[in-house]
């Protein structure tokens, strides 16, 4: 089973991309988040022409939005509130193999890393402990569990280009990267990339558009990530982060990350 994880930032915008992404990488199953498109004008046909006969959205009007798009049946899909706030940054199914795969789009947290003085990174902060704290009453011996998204925090030092210049820069700070460790403590998460790419090598999935040249400067940041509840660590074959993607035709800042899962 390859699932893919792709921040497309605008869906309708960037539907050609998805082709070209299910030539690239074929997956099994495909989470976006930053769909940016409300419920109704969901383009389902379009999608469902690319193979994906299984849907499930949660969406709104030129902000946020998720959705999980799948070659393979969908079971029971829930969307969560966070922070008490009806955002779109959430939605999980049961895949095949009693697989629970929950997508998120973690608020991005603005420009200011001071909580008192900016509200966005007050309601990042907020969102991680929430999602902390939640996730630690989740606990369940056994479980099958896979969380994809777009978390926009690089935790590790050569998760960012700079480790050192970043660290007052929102999405690496020291307040945003412990509650992160506490999220991904609350259920042993293995981080599903980086079981294939050491923590001392650079690994990107976002480059800013402020960058005349991307592949020139190459600041990016790891912002993209995927983790499996440790009984599936055993299943993982294969990561892939296509940063080609980086270079399509107006292309999104992010580009798609993706695991295999083998067959039991």
């Amino acid at each position: 089973m390859r699932i893919v994880t792709w921040n497309i930032n605008s869906l309708r915008l960037r539907l050609p991309l998805v082709e070209r992404l299910v030539g690239a990488l074929n997956p099994d199953v495909l989470c976006l988040q930053e769909t940016k498109v409300e419920d109704g004008l969901f383009p389902h046909e379009a999608l469902a022409a690319l193979g994906f006969a299984h849907r499930a959205v949660v969406g709104m009007k030129g902000y946020n939005g998720v959705a999980i798009l799948s070659r393979l049946p969908l079971g029971a899909t829930t969307a969560k509130r966070w922070c008490g706030r009806k955002d779109a940054r959430h939605l999980a199914v049961r895949l095949p193999g009693d697989i629970e795969l929950h997508n998120f789009y973690v608020p991005a947290g603005g420009d200011i890393p001071d909580p008192a003085a900016n509200d966005k990174f007050a309601h990042k902060l907020s969102f991680v402990e929430e999602a902390a704290r939640w996730w630690a009453r989740q606990k369940q011996r056994g479980a099958r569990r896979v969380l994809v998204g777009d978390l926009n925090i690089a935790p590790l030092e050569h998760d960012v280009w700079s480790h050192k210049q970043l660290l007052d820069v929102v999405s690496h700070t020291p307040a945003e990267v412990e509650r992160f460790a506490r999220w991904q403590e609350s259920q042993g998460w293995v981080d599903a990339v980086r079981h294939f790419v050491p923590a001392d090598q650079k690994l990107y999935s976002w480059w800013s558009y402020r960058a005349h040249d991307w592949v020139a400067s190459n600041r990016g940041r790891r912002l993209d990530h995927i983790w499996v509840s440790p009984v599936l660590q055993p299943s993982l074959e294969r990561a892939i982060v296509l940063r080609e993607a980086r270079g399509w035709p107006q292309p999104s800042d992010h580009v798609p990350v993706s695991i295999d899962l083998a067959a039991d």
